[in-house]
């Protein structure tokens, strides 16, 4: 068995002084590098890049640059992914993200794990187990989420938020070990709406009291 197959495993596994895995962090660094080099302009060479990158990609995405991950194959992206700038994702397991994902700034995704026992550390062998993230979630500003964890479909984790175990479907799930906050409810469809109506509501008061003042300004 090889380290990289190890690794997939769930074993303990070289993943410091191995020379295949070496060169495939080193390939993957390369094209990462490129990618963070482009220039805003550069979509077509952006998206060139990053499908090399990625193991598997299901349709539309975009990652804002910077973006870093060791391997690039363990990803897999739904479609309609987004990241914002600075995302990082070790993926020496499978990093699954599912559709509609959308990702704050300064995000980590890491599945590598040490062990407690520093003769083994010392050796440069670690674990990896693989995350997973379902449809149609928004994770907040400067997450880190853990090895082995699920977050489920439909689900909002906080800014902040250290996600170390596993989450429902369907909630809003916030803090340091992230916990459920609440589930999401209908209520929350209309206090969108609301916020919207005030909004333009708010907007067009604006725009009346400045017609007003322009129009007693001439008289």
């Amino acid at each position: 068995m090889t380290e990289w197959e190890k690794a997939q495993a769930g074993y303990l596994y070289d993943a410091n002084y191995e020379p295949a895995l070496l060169k495939m962090r080193d390939d993957c660094a390369q094209l990462c590098y490129e990618y963070n080099l482009c220039r805003p302009s550069q979509y077509e060479r952006q998206q060139e890049i990053i499908r090399k990158i990625l193991g598997s990609v299901k349709g539309r995405l975009y990652i804002t640059p910077p973006f870093y991950c060791d391997y690039g194959v363990n990803i897999s992206v739904g479609n309609n992914f987004y990241t914002n700038h600075n995302c990082t994702i070790l993926d020496g397991a499978k990093v699954t993200f599912g559709d509609n994902v959308f990702i704050a700034p300064n995000c980590v995704f890491s599945t590598a794990g040490h062990p407690l026992d520093v003769e083994q550390r010392n050796l440069g062998l670690e674990i990896a187990l693989p995350i997973t993230v379902g449809d149609n979630v928004w994770i907040g500003a400067q997450v880190c989420v853990l090895p082995g964890v699920t977050i489920g479909s439909n689900t909002v984790i906080g800014a902040g938020s250290v996600v170390n175990k596993d989450i429902p479907d369907g909630v809003i799930a916030v803090g340091n070990p992230c916990k459920v906050l609440r589930k999401i409810t209908e209520e929350d469809k209309n206090k969108g709406l609301t916020t919207k109506i005030v909004s333009l509501l708010d907007c067009e008061l604006s725009n009346i009291n400045h017609v007003i003042k322009r129009t007693l300004n001439r008289a």
